[in-house]
């Protein structure tokens, strides 16, 4: 089963717009649970233009499902994970100023410094992801440096998809392919939506895990955030 973690960054956008506490972060995570969302994510930017050092700490006890920290691996980011001990912490190569994560990670050049950071996050009984682009060589480069699991970023992928989505898929399954034979777990994110989703999905027999912000929110204006889950859990089966 391939589980569906909300993403609910946007939320905190939201509410930041136009100051005071709606929506309410905690709500919203917990309403996503009640929905049937798998799991949580949420990617604390030192900015704090959505995403607040306090709201983290705040769905910390509150959370049930999984709950997933993004982040470039910075000491700020580094002592959340030690305070809050999520089930996941995924490692993302971003820029202070990025307007969401574009790239994936260079695993090979950064080996010495995501080996060290992995090793100090599992200390704390946190499964560590590593987002990489679909290079297989940069799959070979997580195994190396002891990650639990890949994230694949799937940008490329939404692109391609409206164009050919046989060419679109085909990086994706060699890199999951690679990964699964490596014993890594396989997470993708970025641009998922109703349209590729379960495309994607059948593609990848061993797909741990989507995280999923954007386009769901988006998707809730129209049709309901409970409804939307539903949908995008939907897209997710077998």
């Amino acid at each position: 089963m391939t589980r569906l973690s909300v993403n609910i960054n946007k939320f905190a956008t939201l509410r930041n717009a136009r100051g005071g506490n709606n929506p309410d972060i905690v709500k919203a995570a917990l309403d996503c649970e009640r929905f049937g969302s798998q799991g949580i994510t949420v990617h604390p930017r030192p900015d704090e233009r959505h995403i607040r050092y306090a709201d983290v700490i705040a769905l910390k006890d509150v959370v049930k499902t999984e709950f997933n920290i993004e982040g470039y691996p910075d000491e700020r980011y580094l002592q959340i994970i030690r305070e809050v001990r999520p089930a996941q912490a995924t490692l993302v190569p971003d820029a202070v100023d990025a307007i969401t994560s574009n790239a994936g990670w260079d695993t090979i050049n950064n080996r010495s410094l995501l080996t060290e950071i992995t090793q100090q996050i599992k200390s704390h009984g946190v499964r560590v992801s590593i987002f990489v682009d679909p290079v297989p060589r940069m799959v070979e480069g997580v195994a190396k440096i002891g990650a639990d699991r890949i994230e694949l970023y799937t940008e490329p992928y939404a692109r391609e998809f409206l164009v050919n989505k046989e060419v679109a898929v085909k990086p994706y399954i060699e890199c999951a392919t690679q990964a699964y034979n490596f014993g890594l777990g396989i997470n993708a994110g970025h641009d998922l939506d109703l349209h590729n989703l379960s495309y994607l999905k059948k593609s990848l027999p061993h797909l741990d895990e989507v995280s999923i912000g954007h386009a769901l929110i988006c998707d809730a204006l129209y049709f309901g955030l409970e409804n939307t889950i539903q949908l995008y859990l939907k897209a997710l089966k077998p």
